[in-house]
């Protein structure tokens, strides 16, 4: 207190804004609040004032908090006991729904403590179970230290009558394959399609929502409703918005609609699931309404539905709707992570324009939280600023990320390099190279690659390929990316043998390794110039690198233009497959143009183990069966 009083006594001396704005309040702030973080600040002149630009010149600042929730800190720094279980009895009541949900989130990389306070809470009478901590738990528990835990969180979820959704299993699934549980995958699909055939509840569902689609909502699809038997629960109701997630409008009719029955009142479960079905373009001004009613009946958004929430927005482009989310959850006691900060400033810079009020907005209120800006924020900033042509702004933020104790990577230079290249300064993103080496900081290859890039946007395909020569002087490894882009550029100058050239070169030289995409893509160019041995040894060159082969394009040249001789190429060809079913498809494809005689020639020059195989056998007999019938009836 006497700290607090000497520090505010040093702000009188302080004529600035700040200043006499703290002194004002000192005494509620003495009062109500405990003091986490102190310091000044002043805007740079350097800064354009007309976007309010909050940034410091010195990274401290004064912060009040109130009193954060013990519960998931006193969990998430103690080993658990029964004496753990007995500090959290003390306090259930404030183990709500939606903290619950944060413990679990926070607990993915623990999953035998998350399955300890799982397996506590859960036999609690106080306990609400819901899908969306079902989900949780299990996808934490997914793994081989903890898979015992999950066949019994599985069993039990299913015992307790909670439906086990498709967007719960096919990560789950995915996961057992990358993990190599086969045994686990295999159990985990036999459960699943055995949930669906014992659905009992899926009829009625299916039934309500029927109702729902078919007609517009009013006294009819209300009257319908009413001769359903069903049996109201937060599970029945979550499963009927999910199926309605397409209609949103209509799932708020229903929504409405089961809050006006009897005996039925929505909570924290059904608003959240409610949230995510309303956060669509055309309901938004629905979601809105919604997160103010639930706040005004003391309901939160679970920090599970608002990460799905705020990747619905940022993918639907909703931007000023999940900064605006954002900023609402830091207000909240489960905040977003600092990943969260930054994919949110990292989605607001993929615009061709980012709105710079928006990153402010975020960077601010994760400041206002206590916290100081880390090197992947101020990245993220930086990233706006560059994409902007904002790049006296963003020299400023690297100097204060310097200044804060934070080294510029490839990360912060390459940013530099995509907003020169923007604004078509290729000879100045090419310095940046330089600075970066004379600074020791060694570009890599997605540096090279963005300056590539710059060039290749700008129709400077040769001057791309410099980079790209000056890359492999500097020993950097040409990555898939690099060429796809240096490929598409000559494609795009219809260059089609200078990129042949150049991907033959990387590859045999320098032991690059194209993508399947780029293969495919320069094969068909070349084959629509009938460059068909070099797409041939394209095909070749695949099979090194273990690539799908690429056959279709092959197959439907053969059929078009090519002769018996490219047919027998192409399928004794390293690329091709060994398999019989790729002559098969010559040889339908030749007969489909008409070509029956070049297709008999093919037969008799191809391996006998193959033209003797009953299915070409039998394909064969097909068509000169056909052909016998054709000419009986033009004869008569």
């Amino acid at each position: 207190m006497n700290r607090l009083k000497a520090i505010v006594a040093n702000l009188r001396s302080v004529d600035s804004p700040l200043a006499r704005g703290l002194i004002a309040t000192r005494s509620i702030q003495l009062t109500q609040n405990q003091v986490t973080h102190f310091s000044l600040y002043t805007p740079s002149p350097l800064l354009d004032h007309s976007h309010n630009f909050p940034f410091p010149n010195i990274h401290r600042k004064l912060y009040f908090s109130s009193k954060p929730n013990p519960i998931p800190e006193l969990i998430f720094t103690s080993h658990w006991s029964k004496g753990l279980e007995h500090e959290l009895e003390k306090c259930y009541p404030s183990l709500t729904h939606e903290t619950v949900v944060y413990i679990l989130k926070r607990l993915e990389a623990n999953p035998e403590k998350a399955w300890c306070f799982f397996d506590w809470v859960s036999t609690k009478k106080w306990f609400r179970a819901s899908s969306t901590l079902y989900g949780l738990i299990l996808r934490v528990l997914a793994t081989e230290e903890t898979i015992k835990q999950f066949w019994i969180t599985l069993w039990t979820m299913k015992r307790k009558g909670f439906y086990f959704y498709e967007e719960m299993y096919f990560p789950i699934l995915a996961g057992f394959k990358r993990k190599k549980m086969d045994k686990d995958r295999s159990s985990l699909i036999h459960f699943y399609n055995r949930s669906i055939r014992e659905d009992a509840m899926q009829s009625v569902v299916a039934n309500v929502v029927d109702i729902i689609s078919v007609s517009k909502w009013g006294d009819g699809v209300k009257g319908e409703l009413a001769k359903v038997n069903i049996q109201l629960s937060d599970n029945f109701i979550i499963r009927v918005l999910r199926e309605l997630r397409n209609t949103p409008l209509k799932a708020y009719e229903f929504f409405r609609w089961v809050g006006r029955q009897s005996g039925y009142e929505h909570n924290t479960i059904t608003y959240n699931a409610f949230a995510r079905v309303l956060a669509r373009t055309d309901s938004i001004e629905k979601f809105w309404s919604v997160i103010e009613e639930m706040k005004s009946v003391d309901h939160e958004l679970d920090i599970d539905t608002y990460l799905k929430i705020s990747r619905i927005l940022q993918r639907n482009r909703m931007m000023e709707d999940a900064v605006k989310l954002y900023e609402l959850m830091m207000d909240s006691s489960y905040k977003p992570s600092v990943e969260d900060c930054c994919f949110l400033l990292n989605s607001i810079s993929e615009s061709d324009k980012p709105n710079l009020d928006l990153v402010f907005r975020v960077s601010k209120k994760y400041e206002s939280t206590g916290h100081t800006l880390s090197k992947a924020i101020y990245d993220g900033i930086h990233r706006s600023l560059a994409s902007s042509g904002k790049l006296d702004e963003a020299e400023d933020i690297v100097n204060r990320m310097r200044n804060a104790g934070h080294e510029p990577d490839n990360i912060t230079y390459g940013q530099v390099i995509v907003g020169f290249c923007k604004m078509r300064r290729l000879e100045e993103a090419c310095k940046v190279l330089e600075d970066m080496e004379s600074c020791g900081c060694i570009p890599d290859t997605k540096t090279w690659t963005l300056l590539v890039q710059g060039y290749c946007v700008a129709s400077e395909v040769d001057k791309a390929l410099l980079c790209l020569h000056k890359m492999i002087e500097k020993g950097c490894n040409l990555d898939a990316t690099v060429l796809s882009v240096l490929t598409d550029s000559f494609l795009g100058q219809k260059r089609i043998d200078d990129a042949y050239k150049l991907l033959v070169k990387v590859v045999t030289k320098h032991g690059a390794s194209p993508s399947h995409g780029t293969y495919k893509k320069l094969i068909v160019n070349l084959l629509e110039i009938e460059k068909f041995e070099e797409a041939l040894n394209l095909l070749c060159l695949t099979r090194k690198h273990k690539c799908t082969p690429i056959l279709e394009p092959f197959v439907q040249y053969i059929s078009n233009f090519g002769s018996v001789e490219d047919a027998v190429k192409f399928l004794k060809s390293k690329g091709s497959s060994r398999s019989y079913l790729i002559y098969l498809r010559v040889f339908k494809s030749l007969l489909g143009k008409g070509r029956l005689s070049d297709a008999e020639d093919l037969l008799s020059k191809i391996p006998s183990y193959i033209s003797k195989r009953k299915e070409i056998l039998e394909f064969f007999n097909s068509m000169e069966n056909c052909t016998v019938h054709s000419l009986g009836n033009s004869s008569q």
